[in-house]
């Protein structure tokens, strides 16, 4: 059990950028925001949030500390890789260079290499992530419900995740990709393979709403450390926070569920 959290006062700062998020906020993915914000300020790390849209310049990329895209529908999509693509340079630097970054449901699939709707031509994506996204059609099922999924992350290994997907695409990972997780329970990338995402460098993608880090303050808190690392270049040990409410609100959907954590 993690102790109650005291507010701290540091002289810690990060730039938190956020893709598109009038075009990508679906199912409560600007939550993710809010919890990178607070877990931070409870911590006395101040925050600034990039809003990243088709003004937005190479030189304000490259300020950015920390990476989120949430998810859109497919119109949406269209509309943003118009514009990401000729940001493609900058971002593969970023991501190579190891920025902390999460992408959710149809982010990544911008970060493929290509997305093929329900209907429509095929996107081409930033081709950072090995793997590819197909929508089999109008008439096929959606993957909705809770996930419960076992993490494959080499820093977050082990830990249980939660959460909720809604997608009709499918995403096939190339042979050498991590994927994020193996699912427990739910579909996960394509209801077929048992992966969940895709973990590349100090990237993660992953199809998981709800949003994904109330429900896994680790993931959160991950991102921030690696981002505070990176940034000041030491290492950097956060001050625990009370997540007893998180915690238990894992047990009860996998009670739910029938699966024992």
């Amino acid at each position: 059990m993690k102790k109650t959290y005291q507010l701290q006062t540091t002289n810690y700062q990060l730039t938190i950028g956020w893709l598109y998020p009038d075009l990508m906020s679906t199912y409560g993915d600007r939550g993710n925001i809010t919890v990178l914000q607070k877990r931070c300020e409870w911590r006395g790390i101040k925050t600034e949030i990039l809003q990243i849209n088709n003004e937005t310049t190479d030189n304000e990329l490259k300020t950015i500390n920390l990476l989120f895209g949430g998810g859109a529908q497919d119109r949406e999509q269209k509309i943003v890789m118009e514009n990401l693509i000729k940001k493609k340079k900058v971002l593969s630097e970023l991501i190579e260079n190891g920025l902390p970054s999460l992408f959710v449901c149809g982010s990544p699939q911008l970060f493929g290499k290509y997305y093929e709707p329900s209907v429509g031509v095929r996107i081409e994506g930033l081709g950072i992530f090995d793997m590819v996204s197909v929508h089999p059609g109008p008439k096929s099922e959606r993957l909705i419900g809770n996930v419960i999924a076992k993490s494959l992350h080499p820093e977050l290994n082990n830990i249980n995740i939660v959460g909720f997907e809604n997608h009709g695409g499918r995403t096939y990972l190339g042979k050498d990709a991590i994927p994020f997780a193996k699912v427990v329970k739910g579909y996960g990338n394509n209801g077929e393979d048992g992966t969940e995402g895709i973990v590349y460098k100090n990237a993660i993608g992953s199809y998981l709403h709800g949003p994904l880090l109330p429900k896994n303050p680790e993931i959160a808190d991950w991102l921030i450390k690696k981002a505070l690392e990176i940034k000041y270049k030491k290492i950097i040990e956060l001050q625990d926070l009370d997540d007893n409410l998180s915690e238990h609100a894992k047990e009860v959907i996998a009670k739910r569920l029938g699966v024992k954590l």
